[in-house]
């Protein structure tokens, strides 16, 4: 494996780059930890919790966003510290194993989660909020990686491919359990048409829970590549000397960050843009409930097609980090999403853009009328560009970011994409519910981006 002279790791640059197998086992970390956001927080286990395990489903969304937001908020509040440790300590690949190892023994104990059981919903709670700590810390570690495997100008690749990668993986464990796992307890049926693998009894929901397992099986299986071929920091402290020095140098950052202005500037822009794509991933399905009547098949196949979109989107957009640089990567991509947004509100199950059209038919095939392909189309184009953005945004951090205290500030740009994570969802409720229109709840992501774009403008990229 190659090494990094200590010169060279102050710079954070290696002289020497490691193997082509080191770097794609580094990519497979996020296939790995995919499945986790796809599976648990998104498609599966969070659904199966709300409408089967939870009193009703309207109790199960609450209890579910507490436990989210009980983690996203422990992440924001220790990523900089754990950050900066990490500097002062060297090494990144104790810290995944570790938060790995959290991320798979809370997703493993999801499997006790049957239904029309409420004892259980405290420990279930309590294992989702801890898998969703280790799944984000290991993740800043891992981003933290990235400068010493690739030239500077192959950054921006290298952070696409693995953003893509990642949402393949999360699209091929989502068909493995909708079609071969998870069954209709009425049909006893997966999607497929097949009859659950492994024997799995859909009348108790084990091919939901099932999900839970195999998050943490997956992840083993995927994430040991890194360990073997990928090289890590060399150590530079233990790890108490480097808890002192660590909250030395976070001090020093945070002090520091009015002087760097770009950076500054950035870390404010990811925070805002960030929240506004969270949000619009988080309410696009049900603002196409609302308006079409989609169901869970609708919503799936949708979900999958936008994954399908954002994995073309992250790798390309890599292409154009590396040849235009990430700032206008990111810029672009925020304008996409801002002429999306604005074309979705004069989108509705009549008409489209001004234009009437004849409304879906209950009877008729999937997004079989002109809105629906309509709101596909422009929801496609969302995925693409959420993608990149999200890729861009860790390279352009790399650009700005002192090299010797990285994964500081990838804990420092954790937060600010965590702090305010609420904020968006609060306005679209609390509009939605002053208005009573999901157009008028919707049409505040347009402030997001507009925000975001302005600030970035502020960035001189280096």
């Amino acid at each position: 494996m190659t090494t990094i002279a200590p010169d060279a790791r102050m710079a954070g640059v290696p002289r020497t780059y490691p193997p082509r197998a080191a770097v794609v086992s580094w990519i497979f970390f996020d296939w790995a930890a995919q499945p986790y956001f796809t599976l648990i927080t998104t498609f599966v286990f969070a659904p199966y919790f709300a409408t089967s395990i939870a009193p009703n489903p309207a109790a199960g969304q609450s209890l579910w966003g507490f436990a989210m937001a009980a983690a996203g908020l422990a992440i924001a509040l220790m990523s900089p510290l754990l950050g900066a440790i990490a500097d002062a300590s060297g090494r990144r690949k104790p810290w995944i194993a570790g938060f790995g190892a959290l991320l798979v023994a809370a997703s493993c104990t999801l499997w006790i989660g049957k239904p029309g059981d409420p004892s259980i919903i405290p420990p279930l709670l309590t294992a989702v909020a801890l898998a969703s700590v280790g799944a984000e810390f290991a993740t800043l570690f891992n981003n933290a990686m990235m400068p010493t495997l690739v030239p500077p100008e192959r950054i921006g690749r290298l952070s696409g491919t693995g953003w893509a990668t990642g949402y393949v993986g999360g699209i091929v464990s989502l068909i493995i359990v909708l079609g071969f796992l998870a069954a209709n307890p009425q049909t006893g049926r997966t999607l497929l048409g097949l009859t659950p693998l492994f024997g799995l009894d859909p009348v108790s929901h084990q091919g939901d829970r099932i999900v839970g397992p195999l998050t943490g099986l997956w992840f083993i299986l995927f994430v040991t590549p890194l360990f073997l071929f990928t090289p890590d920091y060399p150590a530079k402290r233990p790890v108490r000397e480097a808890l002192r020095a660590g909250l030395s140098e976070l001090g020093q950052s945070i002090r520091s960050l009015p002087q760097q202005r770009s950076l500054a500037a950035f870390l404010l822009a990811n925070m805002i843009y960030t929240d506004g794509l969270v949000s619009l991933f988080a309410f696009g399905g049900i603002y196409a409930a609302g308006t079409f009547g989609w169901h869970t098949i609708q919503i799936g196949t949708f979900g999958i097609m936008l994954a399908i979109a954002g994995a073309f989107g992250a790798w390309f957009g890599g292409k154009l980090d590396d040849r235009l640089g990430p700032k206008r990567v990111i810029a672009g991509s925020m304008l996409v999403l801002l002429l999306s947004v604005a074309a979705i509100l004069l989108v509705d199950k009549d008409s489209v853009l001004f234009i009437q059209v004849a409304p879906p038919q209950a009877d008729a095939p999937l997004f079989s009328s002109a809105a629906e392909r309509a709101y596909l189309v422009l929801g496609c184009l969302i995925g693409a560009a959420g993608g990149p953005l999200q890729a861009a945004s860790r390279t352009l951090l790399i650009r700005l970011a002192p090299r010797d205290r990285i994964a500081q500030y990838f804990g420092l740009f954790a937060l600010t994409g965590k702090v305010t994570s609420f904020i968006g969802p609060l306005l679209i409720g609390t509009i939605t519910a002053v208005t009573a229109s999901q157009k008028a709840g919707m049409a505040v992501l347009v402030v997001f981006f507009v925000a975001g774009l302005g600030l970035l403008m502020r960035v001189k990229e280096t």
